[in-house]
């Protein structure tokens, strides 16, 4: 077996013991089934839905940070966008705690990271962009009592060989318990790219099926969205993990 092969067997196996766990919690209490309906909502024909299981754990490559954000308060923010155009995203993300009858995560560290609407990374030379010394569309928010936290950013723009999406990493006192990556709506994105400073860099080339994160599914990695490109969008997912 070839070493993709065995990390989507892996990611596959992770997913499963994720619904057998959702569903013993849920046939135990009432109260497990009511947590485990977290959001749904749907945009230009799209609907989403982020159930409470174990998000799968994805990798962080290859543009994580790399100036340690997490101990630098100056980068705990909600508007990440330093000044980056595109429409306007605001991102909502819930961490709650499969192994607790999903209990929400208060206190925990929510890092985010995207390319911008070009499809660069800050802190990192590109082919055709130089992003070091740079920190545009990166951030990190605590959850609350109910596990949310809530960043302002632009939906993301893309690069070769991968589908649209946003990283997400999640830490406990000062450890990682969740790298995942967020999913975006084909019809959304393609929408999305038809305008304004998305236009000249054209169309994403890669699906959510021909992605090398997502080929496996993105049933608890796609956010609900809703909004359009003239006035912003809203994304909303639940986060699930294991501790």
């Amino acid at each position: 077996m070839s070493p993709a092969n065995r990390r989507v067997s892996r990611r596959r196996l992770l997913e499963t013991l994720g619904l057998a766990g959702s569903a013993l919690l849920t046939g135990c209490s009432s109260s497990a089934m009511s947590a485990s309906a977290a959001t749904s909502a749907s945009a230009g024909g799209s609907t989403a839905t982020s159930s409470c299981a174990v998000t799968p754990e994805e990798t962080a490559g290859p543009y994580p940070d790399r100036t340690g954000m997490i101990n630098q308060p100056a980068f705990f923010r909600q508007d990440i966008t330093e000044g980056r155009s595109g429409v306007p995203l605001t991102l909502m993300l819930t961490v709650v705690n499969v192994a607790k009858s999903c209990a929400a995560v208060a206190s925990a560290s929510v890092e985010i990271w995207q390319c911008d609407a070009s499809g660069n990374y800050s802190e990192y030379a590109q082919p055709g962009y130089n992003g070091v010394g740079q920190t545009f569309l990166r951030g990190l928010q605590t959850t609350d009592a109910a596990g949310r936290v809530t960043f302002r950013t632009i939906y993301p723009g893309w690069y070769q060989g991968r589908a649209t999406h946003i990283h997400v990493q999640i830490f406990v006192n000062g450890s990682v318990i969740k790298t995942t990556q967020m999913a975006f709506p084909e019809d959304v994105t393609a929408a999305v790219y038809r305008t304004g400073v998305y236009a000249s860099h054209g169309q994403n080339s890669t699906s959510n099926g021909g992605d090398m994160v997502f080929a496996d599914g993105t049933q608890y990695e796609m956010p609900a969205i809703s909004g359009d490109p003239s006035g912003g969008y809203t994304a909303a997912l639940t986060i699930g993990v294991s501790a």
